[in-house]
């Protein structure tokens, strides 16, 4: 019997940057040109840039206006109510984190980088000692709640959503005043503190409204699922500009003069959070029409009535499916916020014009809004990133 040769195995290239560019960058005549003619053009680009932002930017007008950004006129002798608020949802934040990161290291490399970027970050900030003393304090305090987090038997941290309810009147206590504090009316509430506080309420009252509101449309009653389905649809068809429109500006043409005049930031939450709810509902119903139905009829085989079955089967499987819709339905309405702007309503936009109005920064567009996009891209990653985790922990597209 004649012996197959036994073959050596096929050579590998060794992992160099070296030999990874020339695969990648490399490999062809034509890649080689595109390649270098790209990184001509970026490093034009970065380098104008840097040039702007060192010789020519004037970074005075956010130092000068940092308050302003993130608290609006909120009065200053009542600095201290808003730092307790960032303490509280940086303590429960921490917390949550820990929780949700059980199964990964306690200080991995990305986590450690965005902890020393917080820490120079709060150190260089053109702001008074005091407030980076605050600052450095809230950083320390939400890296030890991260760490005691991780070490809390997950029984126990089954109470962190009912603690993240608990804490939004005592929140709104520090923010709004009254019971022994100075009421601070809503017109002085602005910058990110009014941003913030408008996309957590719509988020939160959204997201159960747009659940019942595709429940309602796949509904065997038709009632229900006509008024549901009027609803997304008459919703959906409007732009968001006009319903915050109607809510702003025509509500109250329709309500009795005796009727007591609802607060502009209702009103502006209602706008938001009925707007966001009817595209949730959609996004909702998708899910429930990806659940199989053999799980429906072995839960129907096993006696489970229509209720449980929703609650237990259908809408955890739904929900999961639609993770990443969701997701960028909430980072949506978080940047829709500024459209309030239009209306009046000092949030980061509405701050961001009222400076440029001041004749001595008029002109300085790009600076105040290079920073006032970091902020938003802030809030809009850690969003993103935070989805992305809740679909790696539950599988999603995995099982």
């Amino acid at each position: 019997m004649e012996t197959i040769p036994v073959l050596p195995p096929p050579a590998t290239e060794s992992p160099t940057p070296w030999n990874w560019a020339r695969k990648n960058l490399f490999s062809t005549w034509y890649n080689s040109i595109l390649t270098v003619v790209c990184l001509i053009i970026a490093f034009q680009t970065i380098k104008g840039i840097i040039v702007w932002a060192t010789t020519k930017a004037q970074w005075h007008v956010l130092e000068a206006n940092l308050p302003l950004f993130f608290a609006g006129r909120f009065p200053r002798e009542s600095y201290w109510r808003l730092w307790i608020v960032t303490a509280i949802i940086a303590l429960l934040g921490g917390l949550t984190w820990g929780n949700i990161q059980r199964q990964e290291r306690l200080w991995n490399p990305p986590l450690l980088i965005i902890l020393g970027a917080a820490v120079v970050g709060a150190v260089i900030s053109p702001i008074d000692l005091t407030s980076r003393l605050y600052l450095l304090g809230i950083i320390i305090a939400a890296a030890a709640s991260y760490a005691i987090g991780r070490q809390i038997h997950p029984k126990i941290m089954d109470w962190m959503p009912a603690i993240w309810v608990l804490s939004f009147p005592i929140v709104l206590w520090l923010i709004k005043g009254g019971f022994g504090l100075t009421e601070v009316s809503t017109n002085d509430w602005g910058g990110l503190v009014l941003t913030l506080f408008l996309a957590v309420i719509s988020i939160v009252l959204s997201f159960p409204l747009g659940v019942l509101l595709a429940l309602g449309r796949q509904s065997s009653l038709p009632v229900v699922r006509l008024l549901s389905t009027l609803y997304i649809e008459i919703i959906r068809g409007l732009p968001l500009i006009g319903i915050l429109f109607l809510g702003q500006v025509m509500l109250q043409l329709f309500l009795p003069p005796e009727y007591p005049k609802l607060d502009r930031v209702i009103r502006a939450i209602a706008g938001l959070t009925l707007f966001s709810a009817a595209y949730l509902a959609e996004n909702v119903r998708g899910g429930l029409q990806a659940v199989p139905r053999g799980q429906i009829e072995a839960a129907r085989s096993i006696g489970l009535n229509t209720p449980l079955l929703t609650i237990l089967i259908v809408l955890p499987q739904a929900l999961r499916i639609v993770i990443p819709a969701i997701g960028g339905q909430f980072i949506g309405l978080f940047m829709d916020t500024s459209l309030l702007s239009l209306f009046g309503m000092l949030e980061l936009i509405g701050i961001s014009r009222a400076v440029l109005a001041n004749p001595s920064y008029i002109g300085r567009y790009a600076e105040v809004y290079i920073f006032v996009g970091i902020i938003y891209w802030i809030f809009c990653y850690s969003m993103s990133l935070a989805s992305r985790k809740i679909e790696r922990t539950l599988g999603v597209g995995q099982r």
